[in-house]
């Protein structure tokens, strides 16, 4: 969503107003997921996507008639039913519930869309937490925000300081990789929390056949690449247009100057064990949250016995994905990049992994209900 927020700042910073709506929560299948935005500028255009079709053409109607008026925020929500489904092919089935934000005094959400573009940039991580319904006679507002940062310093308030401190706990766990979460308060109010920091960056570490596979597929699904690799004729800018940065030196010394975050992806894949063995070590002494090695099981024993030995704590060994990928018995190159994208998007998601297929039991329904409909014709 940072294209949304760079919109927010260009059009408040003329002082026009906006109205932001987010998707704050789902349930069942549904076309987006929380977090998904659009915003409506003055003029009646917008950035973002809520998932198009008729639930966002409304909730775009909605917005131009809260710009217009003098109403405050709201929330709405959407069953994608049989009769939406007619309308517009939206067979999804699930539930989803979005927060109306009309911003008409610039200055309220400004200094919060700047430091979110700032997170965006390299700054420090931010995260917003909004309220979207609140007991009713509560004195809590609905579309109240908090601003918090990684220090715990905080901006504005949800209407509480016990629901403002519950806020600040809960955002600060979610800025390490711009999270979110829904939360429903003992006091009642439910407010949603989302944390922005540096888009993901992926660290290749060897500019061998698999990371020149890896690289155009992770930059298509938002990682920003970095490849790293001592042989100029493989770390280049023409094998790796993708790449934001490609650096020609040795891995551990470009691992350990290279600034690294819990927001950072590394991928261990080097032209040999003992520079595997090296990178690895290093790559699992940074902060990154995603730590993986390309190679063979019997290869990822011998170098965790030597990286045990050398004093690296097993709980950290734990962390690390090696093995990297999923098991999809890929065999080339491109095929062993998109098991190990597929992982990183897992990871980075909260995904498990398993098929998507439908379920045997739903299969039987299925079929049930087919014969059941053949019998009464």
């Amino acid at each position: 969503m940072e294209q949304v927020f760079r919109d927010a700042v260009s059009q408040l910073k003329d002082d026009r107003p906006v109205v932001l709506a987010t998707v704050v929560r789902t349930s069942g299948s549904t076309p987006q997921k929380p977090g998904a935005k659009l915003l409506v500028r003055e003029d009646g255009s917008g950035v973002g996507t809520l998932g198009g079709g008729c639930v966002e053409g409304d909730i775009w109607f909605a917005a131009r008639m809260l710009m217009k008026g003098t109403g405050g925020a709201q929330m709405r929500d959407y069953e994608l039913n049989e009769d939406l489904a007619a309308e517009d092919g939206l067979i999804c089935g699930g539930t989803m519930y979005f927060l109306i934000d009309p911003i008409r005094d610039t200055d309220d959400l400004l200094p919060f869309a700047e430091e979110i573009v700032s997170a965006y940039d390299g700054g420090v991580p931010v995260a917003i937490a909004s309220v979207v319904n609140a007991p009713e006679g509560s004195d809590v507002t609905i579309g109240s925000k908090l601003l918090v940062r990684e220090n715990g310093t905080t901006e504005s308030t949800l209407g509480s300081s016990e629901l403002d401190e519950d806020a600040t706990l809960r955002a600060r766990k979610l800025m390490a990789m711009g999270k979110q979460e829904y939360v429903t308060h003992p006091s009642g109010v439910e407010y949603f929390v989302e944390a922005y920091t540096t888009p993901p960056r992926l660290i290749l570490a060897g500019g061998g056949h698999v990371s020149k596979a890896i690289a155009p597929v992770a930059a298509t699904v938002g990682f920003k690449i970095t490849v790293i690799d001592d042989r100029p004729e493989f770390a280049n800018e023409e094998r790796f247009p993708e790449a934001d940065a490609v650096y020609t030196e040795d891995f551990v010394t470009a691992l350990n100057r290279l600034p690294i975050n819990a927001n950072t992806f590394i991928v261990i894949a080097t032209r040999g064990h003992r520079y595997d063995d090296t990178a690895l070590e290093a790559a699992a002494q940074s902060k990154a949250s995603y730590v993986a090695l390309l190679g063979s099981k019997r290869k990822t024993i011998l170098i965790y016995e030597a990286l045990l030995e050398r004093g690296l704590p097993m709980e950290r060994i734990r962390e690390l994905r090696a093995p990297s990928g999923l098991d999809i018995q890929a065999r080339t190159p491109e095929e062993i990049a998109v098991s190990i994208v597929a992982e990183m998007l897992m990871f980075r998601l909260g995904g498990d992994g398993r098929p998507m297929k439908l379920e045997e039991r739903h299969l039987q329904r299925i079929q049930s209900k087919s014969a059941v409909t053949a019998a009464a014709d």
